[in-house]
């Protein structure tokens, strides 16, 4: 009963404001980013790190050449709003030796698909805010173990602001089965962003990342994270048309249950993007 109150504490509000705005339909095809990165990485402590499924996390101190895929469909209906992204990174270094042995050491290998569905309850000028319900879905090109992870959560956003495209804090749970003899359900709370800045015409500052702090384990499993951090940041700027060339620098930090100390991969470098919103529909009516 007392969390069939809190949902009504938070839908009352939200059905309250629901005419007092024009309706909008718009569906997007957003390519945020695909490219590639010329990468220097720096690792801290990724010795503790070289059982685990994330790839950021123990990889060595290398130079390398990254390709990035990141596309999202984006449809908005009224007061709702349906996101559909996926986010691919794979970037690695390989060294052959004098005796012909090879070995492959990656910094980055990442599949994402995330699904967003979001409301507007209440609308202030060009700030949104509402709840956000998402589902995700985390693995790898390839991995050893391979990451396998669903990732659904719930809580409040701020989101199509020119600036703030997403603020958000939200409860998590996690079913991970990376591991096939050690799944693990786990919760954590997350908070999060993605902003993009005008500096001028043809020059935009961008950055987006999040913290997850996890709460419980239904198994002990050592490789499990007690926190990730992520934070991008980069400056593109365009010099033909939609493709740009800027700095980046990007930062993952997270602690292990087993580990004594956390890792740390931090990259620098150049990335070269095709960046561009493709409007497929759009249409604005007042209501009567």
């Amino acid at each position: 009963m007392k969390k069939l109150f809190m949902v009504l504490a938070v839908l009352v509000p939200c059905v309250a404001v629901a005419d007092e705005s024009p309706k909008d339909n718009k569906f997007n095809l957003n390519i945020r980013r695909i490219g590639f990165d010329w990468t220097k990485t720096n690792m801290k402590n990724a010795g503790e790190y070289q059982n685990s499924s994330v790839a950021a996390l123990k990889a060595s101190n290398q130079e390398n050449i990254k390709g990035v895929f990141d596309v999202a469909l984006e449809y908005g209906h009224d007061r709702f709003k349906w996101d559909n992204s996926l986010f691919m990174e794979y970037g690695k270094q390989s060294i052959t030796n004098v005796d012909g042995e090879r070995t492959v050491d990656e910094s980055a290998d990442k599949i994402l698909f995330s699904s967003d569905l979001a409301y507007v309850c209440w609308d202030f000028d060009s700030f949104k805010l509402g709840p956000i319900v998402r589902g995700q879905y985390e693995t790898e090109f390839k991995g050893d173990p391979r990451r396998n992870v669903l990732r659904p959560n719930a809580g409040f956003a701020l989101f199509d602001h020119d600036i703030f495209k997403s603020l958000y804090a939200v409860g998590v749970y996690e079913y991970d089965f990376t591991y096939a003899d050690e799944k693990v359900s786990k919760s954590a709370v997350e908070a999060g962003w993605r902003i993009e800045y005008k500096l001028r015409e043809g020059v935009k500052f961008s950055s987006d990342g999040y913290y997850r702090k996890y709460l419980s384990y239904s198994r002990y499993v050592g490789e499990d994270l007690t926190y990730d951090f992520s934070a991008v940041a980069r400056l593109d700027t365009n010099v033909w048309g939609d493709l740009t060339m800027g700095p980046y620098i990007k930062y993952r930090r997270a602690h292990s249950r087993q580990a004594q100390d956390y890792a740390a991969n931090t990259s620098i470098g150049v990335s070269f993007s095709y960046i561009h919103n493709f409007d497929l529909m759009y249409k604005k009516t007042e209501q009567d």
